[in-house]
């Protein structure tokens, strides 16, 4: 799944590619955010992100969604 993060005073967005559930990064997200501590989430390569949560502006997470094989007919 596709996990965006928007930080204040940076110009872009960190996106990353998680193996971690929608409902996994958003409990961890809503804990970050009311402790007021890191939110920290792991990539599908292992990685650690840790961003402090008074520095998040927004994070959308794109549920992951099957791709589609073959042709359409339009």
């Amino acid at each position: 799944m596709e996990v965006k993060i928007g930080v204040q005073y940076s110009p872009r967005e960190l996106v990353l590619e998680s193996n971690q559930t929608a409902e996994e990064v958003e409990a961890l997200v809503a804990k970050a955010l009311a402790d007021g501590g890191l939110l920290t989430l792991t990539d599908d390569k292992g990685r650690l992100v840790m961003i402090p949560a008074d520095k998040v502006s927004y994070v959308d997470i794109a549920r992951a969604e099957q791709r589609k094989v073959g042709f359409a007919a339009g």
